[in-house]
C-alpha cells in the first residue's frame, strides 16, 4: 500500500486557519485596510492604483488587474518562486505546526534532519560569537578591509571559526549534541584510522548557508592563512546539504527580486553577494564554488525568467560563462533563458563596487547580453572563418548545438536566429534573403552537409521499371508573374512538392535543397517553411509536415502545389512512391532546373567570349551548347545512360577544354 499523502486536506485546512492572509501577504505587499478587505499595489505587475485585495474572512487574495487569485500557499508559490512543499513548510513554521510524516521511515529521516539542522544552527551562533571576541580580531580586520559593515555581518550571520582543533567540538558536546550527529552534519571530521574527531573549519571566516525555512544546513569558510590548502572550503554532502541543489542567499534574494520585479543576479562567490547587498542590490545569489548545475538553473527559473549571470571579464570568467551556456542550452524553455553581464577584466562585483560605486555595477548589469549573443560570439571567435570549409564547419557546429535544445519552440527560434546571423555575416548583400514569417528560402544553415547528389538515373514513363528524365513539366493554364514561362513554375513546384511528400529526400540531398534558387516568391516562402520545419523536427513525416505548413503564411501556396492537377498526376511526386524512384527523378529534375537557371547562362557567356576569336572555336562552343540543350529535353533522354547530370557536366567540360585550347591555357 502506498503511503498517505504528506499534506492531507485536514492538515492544509488547519495550517490556513492558524494564519491570517493579511499577515502573511503583508510581509511582501504594503496593505491598507479599506472596509472588510485589505488593499495594495499588485505584486504581479507594476501599477499606480491599488487593485490587489486580501480578504481574511475568505482566506483569499484577488488581483483585479491580472485576475490572479488564490490563498496564502498560492501566493508564496506565485510571488516567491517556492514549490508547493516549500510554501507549506514555510507557513507551517510560521504557524508553529508540526509537519506530518509520510511513513515511519520518513518520520525517522525528518527527526534526524531536525537534529542535524539544530547542530548547524548552534554552530552558526558559536561562529558569530567568536567573530566578536579576541580570537576573531584578524577576521574582523579582514572584513573591515573589505568594507563589510556591521549591517552586512548581521544580515548574513558572518562568523569566525577559531584555529584550535576542538573549539567547536567542545562547545557543541557541552550542549549535549552527540558526536556522531556533528560528524554527519559535516561540522567535525572523523579520521578513517579511528583517531579522535576534530573541527572541519579552522581559522576561517564563516558564511552560513541556508536551506528551506531559512534553517542553516551548511557552511562556507574563507581561509585567513594565505598558505591554506583551499582558499574556500564548503561543508561536505550531508542529509541536509546537496551542494549542486543550493544557491547561497537564495531565499532572501528571491524575495527581493519579487519586490523589485527585477531578475536574480548570479555571482561567483559569497563576498560578491554580500557586496551587492551592501550597495542596495539584494537580488544576488552564488553557486557554491562550482559551475551552475541543472538543479540550480531550475531553482533560478522558478523565481526569474531571465536571471543575470555576472562574471569577471578575464578569460576565466568568460570560460565560466561559456560553461553556463552549454549547461543551460538543453534546458531552455519559452521565456526561460539567461543574460550575461561581464565586469571589467580583473574585477569582481565586490572590487567594482568598492572602487567605482554602485552606479558602475548598475551600468554593467544594464549591458547584460542574452544567451544567444554569448553563444554566437564564442562560436565565431574560436575558429578562423576565412574559407568556405571553415564557414561550413561553423554552420555544422551551430546546427549540432541547436539540436541540443529540448524544447521544440525554442529550438526552432534558435535555428531561425542563428540562420539570420549567418546570412547577415557571410552572404553577399545581393544574395541575402528577406527574413519574415519563416526561414529564408535556401538559407537555413542547420541542415547543410557535405553529401553530394549521387549518380542516379530516372525513368520517364509512368512505371517504376522504365528509365528516363524523371519529373515531367507541362505548362499550366495560368501564367505566374515573375517567371520566364508557365512551365518554370511547374518545374520549381515539383522540386518543392517532392520534399513535402517525401521529407526523407531532404536528409539525402541537404545541400541541394538548402542551396536551391527559385524564381517564384511563393515557392521560395513554401520551401523556406519546409526547411525550417525539418530543421526543428527532423522526424516529421509528410502528414505532420503538411499539417504544420497549413498553419503558416505559406498555406495558400501549399494548397496550390498539392492540388495542381499536373503535379498530382506525376506518379513520382505522390506520397506513396518509393523513395528510391523519387530520388532518381529528383536528381534529373534538379539537373534540368540547374541547366535552365545556371548552366545555360554559363554556356552563353562562354560562347560570346570566344565568338570573336575565330570560326572554329565558335562552332565548337555552339555544338556544346546545342548538346546541352538537347540533353535537357525529356523526350530525347531515353538513351542507354539517361544520366543527364553527367551529360551536362561532360558537355561543360568539353566547352571548357575548347576555350582553354583556343587561348593557350
Amino acid at each position: 500500500m502506498s503511503p498517505m499523502p504528506r499534506f492531507t486536506p485536514e492538515f492544509l485546512d488547519e495550517l490556513k486557519s492558524r494564519l491570517r492572509p493579511s499577515d502573511v501577504i503583508g510581509r511582501f505587499v504594503k496593505l491598507k485596510k479599506r472596509g472588510n478587505a485589505w488593499w495594495g499595489l499588485s505584486p504581479f505587475k507594476p501599477e499606480k492604483t491599488p487593485s490587489f485585495s486580501v480578504d481574511d474572512r475568505r482566506g483569499t487574495y484577488h488581483c483585479f488587474s491580472t485576475q490572479n487569485h488564490g490563498d496564502i500557499i498560492t501566493f508564496l508559490i506565485e510571488t516567491q518562486g517556492m514549490t508547493f512543499p516549500e510554501a507549506v513548510e514555510r507557513l507551517a513554521a510560521d504557524a508553529g505546526l508540526e509537519l506530518p510524516a509520510e511513513n515511519p521511515e520518513a518520520a525517522a529521516r525528518a527527526e534526524k534532519a531536525k537534529g542535524l539542522a539544530e547542530a548547524c544552527a548552534a554552530a552558526a551562533k558559536f561562529y558569530q560569537a567568536m567573530l566578536h571576541r579576541a580570537d576573531g580580531r584578524e577576521a574582523m580586520d579582514y572584513l573591515r578591509g573589505r568594507e563589510i559593515t556591521d549591517a552586512q555581518i548581521e544580515a548574513f550571520a558572518i562568523g569566525f571559526a577559531p584555529a584550535g582543533r576542538n573549539a567547536l567540538k567542545d562547545y557543541l558536546l557541552n550542549k549535549d549534541f552527540p558526536e556522531d550527529v556533528l560528524v554527519e552534519a559535516g561540522l567535525l571530521i572523523k579520521p578513517e584510522d579511528g583517531g579522535a574527531s576534530y573541527d572541519r573549519f579552522r581559522n576561517r571566516i564563516m558564511f552560513p548557508i541556508l536551506g528551506s525555512r531559512d534553517r542553516v544546513i551548511a557552511f562556507g569558510g574563507r581561509a585567513l592563512d594565505p598558505n591554506a590548502r583551499a582558499k574556500y572550503l564548503n561543508s561536505p554532502e550531508t542529509p541536509l546539504f546537496h551542494k549542486g541543489s543550493v544557491l547561497y542567499n537564495f531565499n532572501a534574494a528571491r524575495a527581493a527580486a519579487a519586490d523589485d520585479k527585477k531578475p536574480l543576479i548570479v555571482c561567483e562567490g559569497y563576498m560578491d553577494v554580500i557586496a551587492l547587498w551592501g550597495a542596495g542590490i539584494k537580488r544576488g545569489v552564488a553557486p557554491l564554488g562550482t559551475a551552475l548545475t541543472e538543479d540550480q538553473l531550475a531553482l533560478l527559473w522558478r523565481s526569474s525568467d531571465e536571471p543575470v549571470l555576472c562574471f569577471d571579464g578575464d578569460s576565466a570568467g568568460v570560460n565560466a560563462a561559456h560553461r553556463s551556456v552549454d549547461r543551460a542550452l538543453p534546458m531552455l524553455k519559452p521565456g526561460k533563458s539567461l543574460n550575461f553581464a561581464f565586469l571589467p577584466e580583473g574585477q569582481d562585483p565586490d572590487d567594482l563596487i568598492r572602487s567605482e560605486g554602485v552606479a558602475a555595477m548598475n551600468e554593467v548589469l544594464a549591458k547584460a547580453r542574452p544567451l544567444v549573443d554569448v553563444l554566437w560570439s564564442r562560436e565565431t571567435t574560436i575558429r578562423p572563418l576565412d574559407t568556405p570549409e571553415r564557414r561550413a564547419a561553423l554552420r555544422s557546429h551551430l546546427r549540432d548545438l541547436v539540436k541540443q535544445v529540448a524544447d521544440k519552440d525554442v529550438r526552432g527560434a534558435y535555428g531561425e536566429e542563428l540562420s539570420r546571423r549567418l546570412d547577415a555575416e557571410f552572404r553577399p548583400p545581393e544574395r541575402r534573403q528577406s527574413y519574415g514569417g519563416g526561414a529564408r528560402q535556401g538559407g537555413n544553415p542547420f541542415r547543410g552537409s557535405s553529401r553530394d547528389f549521387g549518380k542516379g538515373r530516372g525513368p520517364n514513363q509512368k512505371g517504376p521499371n522504365n528509365r528516363g528524365m524523371g519529373f515531367r513539366y507541362a505548362a499550366p493554364a495560368r501564367p505566374t508573374p515573375g517567371l520566364k514561362g508557365p512551365s518554370q513554375w511547374v518545374r520549381e513546384a515539383s522540386l518543392v512538392l517532392a520534399a513535402i511528400n517525401h521529407p526523407a529526400l531532404i536528409e539525402r540531398h541537404e545541400d541541394a535543397f538548402f542551396g536551391l534558387e527559385l524564381a517564384d516568391p511563393g515557392l521560395k516562402t513554401l520551401l523556406g517553411e519546409v526547411l525550417a520545419a525539418i530543421s526543428t523536427t527532423p522526424t516529421l513525416d509528410s502528414a505532420g509536415l503538411k499539417s504544420h505548413l497549413s498553419q503558416t503564411g505559406a498555406a495558400g501556396i501549399l494548397e496550390r502545389v498539392t492540388q495542381d492537377p499536373q503535379l498530382r498526376n506525376n506518379w513520382r511526386l505522390r506520397p506513396d512512391a518509393e523513395i528510391g524512384e523519387v530520388e532518381l527523378g529528383f536528381q534529373n529534375a534538379l539537373a534540368h532546373h540547374l541547366f535552365e537557371s545556371t548552366h545555360k547562362q554559363e554556356v552563353a557567356r562562354s560562347a560570346s567570349q570566344i565568338f570573336t576569336e575565330g570560326d572554329g572555336a565558335w562552332k565548337a562552343a555552339a555544338a556544346a551548347r546545342e548538346e546541352l540543350i538537347n540533353s535537357s529535353k525529356p523526350e530525347e533522354a531515353e538513351g542507354d545512360e539517361g544520366d543527364s547530370p553527367k551529360r551536362f557536366a561532360d558537355a561543360l567540360e568539353r566547352m571548357k577544354q575548347t576555350v582553354d585550347k583556343k587561348f593557350g591555357r
